[in-house]
């Protein structure tokens, strides 16, 4: 049974979880057909530190769709808009895979409004044939046809099978809402490189972080952003693919403490 957290809601309906409430904010952004809680070992642990928001995506958890057609700059204006909402002022984000896109789109509109940034198996320019596998993928999930298991064979290795990662990964999956996967999928599959030109100009600690097993969200893209970036750092973390927060929340919560120990500019 999946376990679910308590949520609050801000005036156009976009469901949070809020924990901590000392030091600065972190906002999180999960992937998608995701929900909040795929950040279970990071809330738990930043919110020792940190005051943390983890947003359910428009669509996704209790949050209300964007509607359609949305493509990534319009998930970019709904987390700009969810911030002012909570009034928040300059923040810490941290994105997971299509969390990543719109952490990397928040950076490149409103860098005013982002202390750090953390993407996560973020993808950055895909090649041709990985873009025509994703694309395809979404039309699959737009026909209402999609299996809920694929995701999972790319997401973990075979022997992460039986693990707690992924039995919640599946738990999250089995709940989403048809529709809210199909149009996040999209903006997903054709985003990725919409804000890639953004690194050079964006002067805050930024962190790329993947494992190094996967396939879509590579290692080799995580160290182009980050060597593309001034204040840019790459970890990749060994023997672990897409959902590496959850396979190896240790490795992945030492580097996020590191990455918010980092000294950012007093304008922010």
């Amino acid at each position: 049974m999946l376990q679910t957290l308590q949520r609050s809601e801000t005036q156009s309906g976009t469901a949070y979880i809020d924990r901590g409430h000392r030091g600065e904010t972190v906002v999180l952004i999960h992937g998608v057909g995701m929900r909040a809680e795929a950040w279970l070992p990071q809330i738990d642990r930043l919110a020792e530190r940190f005051r943390v928001i983890a947003v359910d995506l428009p669509g996704h958890g209790n949050s209300p769709p964007l509607g359609k057609p949305a493509l990534l700059p319009h998930f970019v204006e709904w987390f700009d808009r969810t911030l002012g909402e909570l009034e928040t002022g300059p923040v810490n984000v941290a994105g997971h895979s299509m969390g990543a896109l719109i952490a990397t789109g928040m950076a490149a509109t409103a860098p005013r409004k982002v202390k750090r940034v953390a993407l996560l198996n973020g993808v950055h320019r895909r090649g041709d044939a990985a873009r025509r596998a994703v694309e395809a993928r979404a039309d699959e999930i737009i026909s209402g046809t999609f299996d809920r298991e694929a995701p999972l064979a790319r997401w973990f290795a075979d022997d992460e099978r039986h693990g707690e990662a992924y039995a919640l990964a599946r738990a999250l999956l089995d709940v989403v809402d048809p529709s809210g996967y199909a149009t996040a999928y999209k903006a997903f599959a054709t985003g990725d490189s919409v804000y890639s030109d953004c690194w050079p100009r964006v002067t805050c600690p930024a962190l790329f972080l993947t494992g190094d097993g996967d396939l879509n969200s590579t290692a080799e893209m995580a160290r182009d952003m980050a060597a593309a970036a001034p204040r840019g750092a790459a970890v990749v973390v060994e023997g672990h693919r897409h959902m590496v927060n959850l396979t190896a929340p240790k490795a992945v919560n030492e580097a996020l403490i590191r990455w918010l120990d980092q000294e950012v500019d007093n304008d922010v």
